[in-house]
């Protein structure tokens, strides 16, 4: 293999790690899922003053597990079905 087709290849596999690395779903499920453990924390803590301004429901309890099971569904998916590297251009064909 000649210089220069080894060195294509080594960029082609540092684009698909960079292109895993930022795969829009582990951004997503990443913010969803830290979002959601602080909304949580904050519902978990409401005082009665916050869940009667609220009409005695916990909003932020209820928000916050939504957003974890966003979170979680999104990393669950990027964990089944991972992204798959882009076919190389074969320009000797």
């Amino acid at each position: 293999m000649s210089e220069l087709q080894r060195e294509v290849s080594e960029l082609e596999k540092k684009s698909a790690s960079a292109a895993r690395l930022f795969d829009i779903r582990r951004i997503i499920g990443g913010l969803f899922t830290l979002y959601g453990v602080i909304v949580t924390v904050a519902g978990i803590m409401a005082s009665d003053a916050d869940l009667k301004k609220a009409q005695g429901i916990n909003i932020n309890l209820w928000t916050g597990l939504g957003m974890l099971a966003l979170g979680v569904f999104f990393l669950t998916w990027l964990k089944l079905r991972p992204l798959a590297p882009p076919a190389p251009d074969n320009p000797d064909h």
